[in-house]
């Protein structure tokens, strides 16, 4: 098995190397990351400039850096790289879990392998004021590897690891309300400048990503690039036909 390792973070992260040491037990690895973080880049890709593609030493892997977004990581990896039969994205330094999922880099080097037709997996885990216990969370990376390498393919799943896992549990995207706050204040200079700060407006719901992770449970969260809203539709054709 072809196993590419990819991240948001860039390619220097702790996550993203405890990520390819657990992955080399299942098949051969190649990571191919961006050179410097690209935290929250979401989808975006590269269009009006060059790219690079240079290898880079770490820890004994194969692997590559890319002067690019994650997106055009795994773009780049699976170009030179045929026949890649795994995306993994992570371990991101930060949970991505319900309207994070819109807007992570982690998670869309994972969509991006996806829309090529690859299976693919975005890990994430909270960093809470210090860097998470990688060593600790390997055996379960692995743990999570096992039971969804044995599910139909493709898939696209989010997968956020609490720093002390008690165990797996399959959960739907937490969908909340955000209360968006704008903060001003003033650089050195005295120019001002804006932190916008969304707090959520209720607690998360039980079955939800966020519940699952509160709890100590590994959060997997079924994805799909469809983003169509079948009722809505569904309405909308039943107002037509009446309209007729």
């Amino acid at each position: 098995m072809r196993i590419l390792v990819t991240n948001d973070d860039g390619i220097y992260s702790p996550g993203l190397l405890a990520q390819a040491q657990v992955a080399t037990a299942f098949g051969q690895v190649r990571v191919v990351a961006s050179d410097v973080e690209q935290s929250a880049m979401g989808h975006a890709i590269t269009i009006l400039r060059p790219l690079h593609y240079r290898a880079t030493p770490l820890g004994g892997l194969e692997a590559y850096r890319v002067n690019g977004t994650p997106a055009d990581c795994v773009a780049l990896g699976t170009h030179h790289w045929e026949q890649v039969d795994l995306v993994l994205s992570g371990i991101n330094l930060g949970a991505n879990l319900g309207h994070e999922i819109w807007h992570s880099g982690t998670v869309a080097a994972a969509k991006q392998a996806a829309l090529l037709g690859i299976p693919a997996i975005a890990f994430s885990t909270p960093v809470n004021g210090r860097e998470p216990d990688f060593e600790g969370l390997k055996p379960w990376v692995g743990k999570v590897l096992e039971a969804l390498l044995r599910e139909p393919k493709p898939f696209l799943i989010n997968v956020n690891l609490p720093p002390k896992p008690k165990g797996l549990l399959w959960a739907r995207q937490s969908v909340r309300r955000y209360l968006g706050r704008v903060v001003p204040g003033t650089d050195p200079m005295g120019r001002e400048h804006f932190w916008f700060a969304p707090h959520p407006d209720h607690e998360p719901e039980e079955g939800t990503d966020r519940w699952a992770l509160e709890h100590n449970f590994i959060a997997l969260t079924p994805l799909r690039l469809d983003l169509t809203d079948e009722a809505r539709l569904g309405q909308a054709f039943q107002r037509a036909t009446l309209a007729d």
